[in-house]
C-alpha cells in the first residue's frame, strides 16, 4: 500500500462484479472482483497494476475504460458499509490518500486516508482517474492501444470523469459492499473539483450528449450522493484559470461572468498543469486523433497561451468547459434542483483555486435557500503559495470527518449549515508558527462585520511595462520560473515605480483582514488587451514587503468609467507599525502577458502590450473580524420599487428545420417604478438545451441547428424574479416564408 501523498501542485464502473458466494466457498467480500488481505489493521483490496498505462484487471467503467481501483474494507464484516470515495489531484493517482496509519503525512492526508476511513467503519474507494496513471496514463509512452484508445483524460468531465466515480460506486452497491443510502465523495484539487460536480449531480448523472438521467447503479438502485466535501476545488474551470475579475462575493449577478470578458490565463499553473498531463497522463490527438475538439486539450493549450485577440473556437471551448467541467455548469442548467450537503475548503494563499471558487456556490445556494445545508472552510493551504501547516489540516480534517460520521452514519453533528470556520495565515512558513485562529461565524457576511479602508483621489498612471521585474519573486509555480516562490510568507524589498499605482495606509491600531478586499476606481484606458492587476502588501518596519493577496480585472479595450473588483482574499493580522499597501499595476508574473510570454509572435504583433490605464477616486474596502462604523458590501443595492418583470426577445424568431444559424438572445427587465426596460446582466438564458448568461448589454448570442420541426422556447431567468420566455419556431424547408407564431 503506497504510503505518501503525491505533488498536488496544480489542478487533479466497471463490469466485473463479485462473485455471488456458493455453498461450500469463502464469503470474503471480492471488490470488483479482487480479492482482500489484511493489511494495517484493515482489509485491502487492490487492482494488480500491469505496464505502463495498464492494469492486469482493471475494472471497465461505464463506456469500457479499464480503471485502476482499490477498495479498503473495515477489519471485519461483510457489508454493505457507508462509503466515501477519495478522489485525488492532477497527475496522481489512487495512491495519494492511501496510507498505512491513520495519521498519514500529518498534513493533508492527516485522518484523510484510506487506512483512517477504514477503521472509522467505511468501505474506501481510491481509484485512478481515466487518463493518469495505470488507468490508461502512463504518458506518451504508454500503450494507449484496444480498451484505452478512447481512455484519454477529459479534464475532470462531468460526463465522464465523474461518472466514472458515479458507476463504480453503483457497482459497489450491486456487490452489497456500499451502503446506497450513506455514499460520501471528497477529495482535493482534481479530486476537489470532481466532489463538487458530484454533490450538485446528487442523484443524477451527465450523459454523454449533456442531458440529465437519474442515477441508477448497473442493476437499477436508485442512488444518491449523501455528503460531499472538496478540498481547494474549482466552481467553474474558465473563471479559475482564465479570471476575469468580474466575481463579487456580495454580488450574486457575477456568478456567471467568467466569459464576459474572456479572463487573463494564469500562464504559470496554465502551463503547469498542461506538461504535467503530458508527461503523466494521456492526452488524445497524439497518436490517437481526437474524437471532437472539445477534448483537444493540446489545441485548447495553444489557443489560451496565443493570446488576444481570443478566437470564436476559443469562446466555444470556454464556454464548453464551464458547462461540463465544474459545479456551476450543472447548477446553471437546474438551478431549482438541490445538492447534497457540502463542506467546501478553500486557500486564502492558493493561487490557483482561490475563496472565490467555493463562496460562488455557496452564495447562489444561500441566496435561493437561506437554510441551504452548505459550510465553508478557509485557511492557508492549498496549491502553491499555500503553506499546508499541520494546524489548520489536523482542525479540518476533524471537521470533516465528523461531517462523514453525522451524515453518513448518523454520529454526533456535523459544521452547521452556513457556518464558516477560518484561520489565519502566520508567519514564517514554520509548523512551530501555529495559524491564527480559528475564526467562525454562522455565515460569510458575518465572519467579517467591519472594514479597513485605504483611498486616494489623486490620479495615477499604470502601465504595461510597469515595475515587472517584481513579478518573478511572487511566481507560485517555481520549476518555471526560478526566481518564483511557494512560500507565503515571502518578503522583497520595496516594490512599485513608475507606471504602478500604489495607495498606502498606516496601521495605528491592529486589525485582523479575513475576506476578499474589494476596490472601486474611476478609470481610463487607453488602448487593447489590458489588465489591471493588484496586490495586497504588508510592509513591515524594516520596508521589506509581504505579499498578502493579489488579483486580476481584465480590462475591455479603452475600458473607461468606474470599476469594482476583489483581490482573492486572505485571513492575516497587522500590527502597529506597519503599513498597508495597494499596488494596481500592468503586469503580474501569474498572469499572462501575451506580448512577453514567448508563446506566441503573433499574440505580441496583436496587441504588443501597448496599453495605459488612468485610475483615480480610488477606495478599497479590506473586510475585518474587528467591527467599525463601515460596513462591508453586504449585496447588490435593494430593490427600490417592487419585482424585476423581465422580457426576452430573439433574432431570428423563425428558421428553417436543419439550418445552422446564430442567435441573438436580449433580455431586458423593468421594475413598476421605471418608465422604460433596461438591459439585463447575468440573467441565465435556456435555450435547446443551451444555458448561457447575459453580457453587460443583456445580449446571449448561441450558434446551433434546430433539427425538428416546432416551437423551442427560449427562457430567461433571475434570482428573485418571474422566468419569461419567448419561442423560436422551425419550420419545414417549403414553409421558409410562412410567418410563425410568435408568443411571449
Amino acid at each position: 500500500m503506497r504510503r505518501s501523498i503525491s505533488c498536488l501542485v496544480v489542478l487533479a464502473a466497471f463490469a466485473v462484479a463479485a462473485p455471488a458466494a456458493q455453498a461450500g466457498l469463502s464469503t470474503e467480500p471480492m471488490p470488483f472482483g479482487h480479492p482482500c488481505a489484511p493489511e494495517n489493521g484493515v482489509r485491502y483490496c487492490p487492482t494488480t497494476q500491469g505496464s505502463a498505462g495498464r492494469t492486469t484487471d482493471g475494472v471497465p467503467t461505464f463506456d469500457d475504460i479499464p480503471l485502476d481501483a482499490d477498495v479498503t474494507l473495515p477489519a471485519t464484516g461483510s457489508g454493505p458499509f457507508p462509503i466515501i470515495v477519495m478522489l485525488h489531484g492532477y497527475g496522481g493517482d489512487k495512491g495519494d490518500f492511501e496510507t498505512t496509519t491513520p495519521e498519514g503525512d500529518g498534513k493533508n492526508t492527516y485522518h484523510y486516508n484510506n487506512n483512517f476511513y477504514a477503521k472509522q467503519g467505511y468501505a474506501v474507494l481510491n481509484y485512478t482517474a481515466r487518463g493518469f496513471g495505470h488507468s490508461c496514463g502512463g504518458g506518451p509512452a504508454a500503450d494507449h492501444t484496444g480498451a484505452c484508445a478512447n481512455g484519454f483524460l477529459r479534464l475532470a468531465d462531468s460526463r465522464y470523469e465523474v461518472r466514472d466515480t458515479q458507476y463504480l460506486v453503483g457497482k459497489l452497491v450491486d456487490e452489497n459492499l456500499a451502503k446506497a443510502g450513506a455514499i460520501g465523495v471528497t477529495g482535493i484539487s482534481y479530486g476537489g473539483g470532481q466532489s463538487m460536480q458530484l454533490g450538485f449531480l446528487k442523484d443524477r448523472i451527465r450523459n454523454t450528449n449533456g442531458s440529465f438521467s437519474p442515477w441508477v447503479s448497473p442493476d437499477g438502485t436508485p442512488l444518491s450522493i449523501t455528503a460531499s466535501w472538496p478540498r481547494w476545488p474549482w466552481s467553474d474551470l474558465s473563471s479559475a484559470l482564465l479570471p476575469n475579475g468580474r466575481f463579487l462575493d456580495f454580488d450574486n449577478s457575477t456568478a456567471g461572468l467568467s466569459r464576459d470578458p474572456i479572463g487573463v490565463p494564469i500562464q504559470t499553473y496554465v502551463t503547469g498543469l498542461y506538461a504535467l498531463g503530458l508527461t503523466s497522463g494521456y492526452y488524445c490527438g497524439a497518436p490517437t486523433p481526437c474524437p471532437s475538439s472539445e477534448f483537444d486539450l493540446s489545441t485548447d493549450f495553444t489557443r489560451v497561451l496565443g493570446g488576444e485577440p481570443f478566437s470564436a473556437d476559443t469562446r466555444t471551448r470556454l464556454d464548453e468547459i464551464t458547462r461540463d467541467k465544474g459545479a456551476y455548469g450543472i447548477y446553471a442548467a437546474a438551478p431549482s434542483a438541490t445538492p447534497s450537503p457540502l463542506l467546501m475548503q478553500s486557500g486564502w494563499t492558493d493561487d490557483l483555486f482561490p475563496p472565490a471558487e467555493s463562496l460562488r456556490m455557496y452564495n447562489l445556494l444561500r441566496a435561493k435557500n437561506p437554510q441551504a445545508d452548505v459550510s465553508l472552510q478557509f485557511g492557508d493551504l492549498g496549491h502553491s503559495r499555500g503553506s499546508n501547516k499541520p494546524t489548520v489540516n489536523q482542525e479540518f480534517n476533524d471537521k470533516g470527518a465528523s461531517f462523514f460520521a453525522a451524515h453518513l452514519k448518523s454520529v454526533g453533528s456535523a459544521p452547521a449549515a452556513g457556518s464558516v470556520e477560518a484561520f489565519t495565515q502566520t508567519c514564517p512558513k514554520t509548523v512551530d508558527t501555529p495559524d491564527g485562529g480559528p475564526f467562525t461565524a454562522a455565515s460569510w457576511p458575518s465572519i467579517h462585520p467591519g472594514t479597513i479602508s485605504i483611498t486616494g483621489s489623486a490620479t495615477q498612471t499604470v502601465t504595461a511595462q510597469g515595475d515587472a521585474d517584481s513579478g518573478p519573486p511572487f511566481d507560485p509555480v517555481t520549476q518555471l520560473d526560478p526566481a518564483g516562490t511557494t512560500d507565503a510568507c515571502r518578503t522583497i524589498a520595496s516594490s512599485g515605480g513608475a507606471g504602478t499605482a500604489t495607495y498606502e495606509r498606516a496601521v495605528t491600531t491592529a486589525f485582523t483582514l479575513l475576506g476578499l478586499p474589494t476596490v472601486t476606481a474611476a478609470i481610463q484606458t487607453s488602448g487593447r488587451f489590458g489588465q489591471l492587476d493588484s496586490r495586497l502588501y504588508d510592509v513591515l518596519p524594516d520596508g521589506s514587503e509581504r505579499l498578502i493577496t493579489r488579483g486580476s480585472y481584465r480590462l475591455l479595450d479603452n475600458q473607461a468609467g468606474k470599476v469594482t473588483f476583489q483581490l482573492h482574499g486572505n485571513g492575516y493580522r497587522f500590527e502597529v507599525g506597519h503599513k498597508v499597501k495597494l499596488e494596481l499595476r500592468g503586469n503580474d508574473a501569474n498572469y499572462l502577458r501575451p506580448s512577453n510570454s514567448g508563446f506566441s509572435t503573433a499574440a505580441a504583433s496583436n496587441n504588443g502590450g501597448n496599453f495605459s490605464v488612468q485610475v483615480s477616486n480610488l477606495a478599497a474596502l479590506l473586510p475585518t473580524i474587528e467591527k467599525s462604523a463601515v460596513k462591508p458590501p453586504t449585496g447588490p443595492p435593494a430593490k427600490p420599487c417592487g419585482r424585476l418583470r423581465l422580457s426576452v426577445h430573439v433574432t431570428p424568431a423563425r428558421t428553417r428545420a436543419g439550418q445552422r444559424r446564430t442567435y441573438t438572445v436580449t433580455v431586458t427587465g423593468r421594475r413598476p417604478c421605471q418608465a422604460k426596460a433596461h438591459a439585463v446582466r447575468g440573467a441565465l438564458v435556456s435555450f435547446a438545451g443551451r444555458h448561457r448568461h447575459t453580457d453587460s448589454h443583456g445580449h446571449v448570442r448561441l450558434t446551433l441547428t434546430l433539427h425538428r420541426v416546432g416551437n423551442y422556447r427560449v427562457a430567461g431567468h433571475v434570482a428573485g424574479s418571474r422566468t419569461a420566455s419567448t419561442h423560436v419556431r422551425s419550420v419545414h424547408a417549403a414553409r421558409a416564408g410562412v410567418s410563425p407564431r410568435f408568443t411571449g
